[in-house]
């Protein structure tokens, strides 16, 4: 279990089931998001079982948690990191927050959080993201985080018949004072 000021986030469990799907399956919180409304909640329990899959990897791939209210145990969103290859050290933030929770800034306290995860406690030395140009409140996140746009990639994101462009952020290590006051190397 991973926390910050106001949130919880606990590796993913079966009994998530039901948040994952009613998440999912939202047209607010899958705009932006390439996944896809889920077709079935078998579907869901597809992704959340692969999640769930690779926390027994060694060396970990994948790290999916559910993001919670600290005090009330309300089930907020999904978030993650998505590694490459070990030799890179680096990782893929992901987040998804339920349209109830949006403007909160649960978002950026996750992501910031995430971010040290990755560079304390993984020892990544690399951490990126990814967003539509177009997704206004990601683009804010990721830069309240602390990332930097590196650039964009073109027609990236399939969305609605067509592409987008995509905006791509990064975070290094060594370039980086954690969030909890650490010195990253």
């Amino acid at each position: 279990m991973v926390s910050s000021a106001r949130l919880t986030l606990r590796e993913i469990q079966p009994t998530d089931l039901s948040n994952i799907h009613g998440l999912l399956s939202l047209p607010e919180t899958d705009f932006y998001n390439a996944l896809g409304i889920p077709e079935s909640i078998e579907e869901s329990r597809g992704y959340m079982d692969r999640w769930i899959h690779h926390q027994n990897e060694n060396p970990r791939s994948i790290y999916a948690f559910t993001i919670s209210d600290k005090d009330t145990g309300e089930f907020i969103g999904l978030t993650g990191l998505t590694l490459g290859k070990p030799k890179y050290r680096k990782a893929e933030i992901w987040y998804k927050i339920h349209f109830d929770h949006w403007g909160n800034g649960y978002a950026t306290e996750v992501c910031k959080r995430l971010i040290d995860f990755g560079f304390i406690e993984i020892g990544l030395h690399r951490l990126e993201a990814g967003c539509a140009i177009e997704n206004k409140a990601s683009v804010r996140v990721l830069e309240k985080s602390g990332m930097t746009l590196e650039g964009i990639n073109k027609q990236l994101l399939p969305h609605q018949g067509g592409w987008l462009d995509c905006y791509m952020y990064a975070i290094i290590s060594n370039d980086s004072i954690s969030h909890t006051g650490v010195k990253m190397e």
